[in-house]
This record gives C-alpha cells, structure tokens and sequence, in this order.
C-alpha cells in the first residue's frame, strides 16, 4: 500500500524538501508500505527534471529507504524520461511508475511500446523495474492488455506492475486473471479492498495522505469477513473520506486538509495553472472534514 504523497510547496512555488520529508515520515509511520512521489497527486507535471531529482535526492539523504519510494519519471519527453529514471538508479531507487508519453494523441500500440523499449535498452540496468501507469481520464493514452502482453514479453523482469488509476474496476480484474505474477495496483481508495479480494497487489491512491492507517489495516486484514468491524470500519473511513476530497478539485482539497492536520499555511499552496480553493468551498470542506472527524471518534 503505497500513498501518492502531496508536494508541499514554499514561498516561491518550488517543492519544500523538509516539509515533504516530514509528510513522508508521518505517512510511513501512519503504515504505508512506501511514497509514491512525483505523480498525478504530487503535481510532477508542474516540475522540471531538476527539481524532481532535488525532491528525490532530498528524501533520499533524509534517510529514507530508496526501496520504499516509487517515483514517478514517466514524461512526454523520452530522453528526459530515460534522465530520470536513470537518476532514480542511481539513488539506490530501483522500481518507478512511469506515464506513456501522453502529448500526442491517437498514437499506436506500437508507438508506445517502442518508447518504452527505448528506455528499457539504452538504460540497460538489470535493476530496473517498472511499474506501468494507466491514467486515460489524464494522460488521453491508455495502455492496454495487449501492450501490456507485449512488454511482458520482451522484457519479464522489468515491467512488473501497473497502476490503474481509471476507475474501471473491470479493467483491473481482467488484468490480474490475465497477467499472473504482474502487480495490480488500484488508484481509487475503495476499490483496493475488492481488489485484493480478487488477487490485486493493494493500491498507490491519494486519500493515503488523510485516511493512510485505515487503508494498512484493510490491507493488513482484507482476508476477514465483511462482517469484521474493524474491517468494515476502515473501509467506511476510506470511502468517506474518498468522497470529501472529491466534492472540489481533489489536489486542492487534499492540500487544504493536510494544512489544516498541521497548521503549516503552507500546505494549501498548489503551482499554476492549479488553484487553492476558494474561501467559500474552503469553508464547507472543513465544516465537513471537522463532522467526519467527529463521526470517526
């Protein structure tokens, strides 16, 4: 279970290495098995390649265990995606999620593939692992089964996941029947529980930033009855919990939330072309955050 962590940002909109080395720190200790950073939820498309290898070489030297981070190095460029993920290498990170180039659409099967094999050969480590990222709502380019099989194929000990972030629960399941031993990842907090049930691999999801100890105790015990109430009850946190950050724009309101847990201001910074929230949605998410915390106790 691995949360797709915020980036909190400074004064000047640049990503605060402290500040996220903290958030992580609270994440893992809350029961993430580990960070996803630098994804859709962490706003990397709003960054540079250098400022995302300062972020990861932060949290690295911060003391936090490379093999627990999952950076995301997927980018529209291919030779700043084979760059990143390098970089992630040479940290001591040897598994990434990684967008299909998403800027040009319509593009074939073949198109993607022969991006991600370009990565895969001119890096050339047998370290390498990648977990395979499909965001269609997002990225406009989605990966399917067929590309999947492909890239299986030609290179097994590297493609060894997936995150799906496009709801389709459907999806997700036919991946795990069809693809035995490949790492089925949800994107959407409720459904890491019927996932897993079907033979999933748990999630990497943005709610893991409010509700992470609620989703570790359904991974750690997705195998009880729905009858357990523990069980029931940490899953009712996380859909409600799904469905207070989903009222307004998720990335703002997540960041407000987290603002409001610390009291660092701060925290509800986002970079353009994304806002903070208006005064009067800020207002109602809080007032409902303050009832579902209350509704928890």
């Amino acid at each position: 279970m691995f949360s797709a962590a915020l980036t909190p940002l400074d004064a000047e909109l640049a990503p605060d290495h402290a500040r996220f080395v903290e958030h992580c720190r609270y994440l893992l200790d809350e029961g993430c098995n580990g960070i996803a950073l630098l994804g859709t939820t962490g706003e990397a498309n709003s960054f540079s390649a250098a400022e995302r290898t300062a972020l990861l070489e932060a949290v690295v030297a911060a003391g936090i265990a490379p093999q627990r981070l999952l950076p995301g190095t997927g980018v529209a460029a291919l030779t700043e995606t084979i760059a990143l993920t390098r970089h992630a290498l040479s940290v001591g990170v040897d598994t990434v999620v990684m967008l299909p180039p998403f800027y040009y659409k319509n593009v074939s099967d073949d198109g993607i593939y022969a991006s991600y094999s370009e990565v895969v050969q001119r890096i050339g480590d047998a370290r390498l692992k990648v977990v395979l990222y499909h965001y269609p709502q997002m990225s406009a380019q989605p990966i399917s089964h067929a590309l999947i099989e492909r890239l299986r194929k030609a290179y097994p000990a590297v493609f060894t996941g997936i995150k799906d972030s496009s709801g389709d629960f459907a999806n997700m399941t036919a991946m795990v029947e069809r693809f035995p031993g490949f790492a089925v990842l949800g994107g959407a907090d409720p459904l890491m529980l019927p996932l897993l049930r079907k033979g999933g691999a748990g999630c990497i999801t943005a709610t893991s930033n409010l509700v992470a100890r609620s989703l570790a105790h359904v991974y750690k015990h997705f195998r009880d009855g729905d009858d357990d109430p523990a069980l029931k009850a940490a899953q009712a946190r996380i859909v409600k919990a799904r469905e207070l950050v989903s009222r307004f724009p998720q990335m703002a309101s997540l960041k407000a939330l987290v603002a409001e847990r610390t009291g660092h201001a701060g925290w509800q910074r986002l970079r353009p072309p994304l806002e903070s929230l208006p005064p009067a949605q800020m207002k109602e998410l809080l007032a409902d955050a303050a009832a579902f915390a209350a509704a928890a106790v």
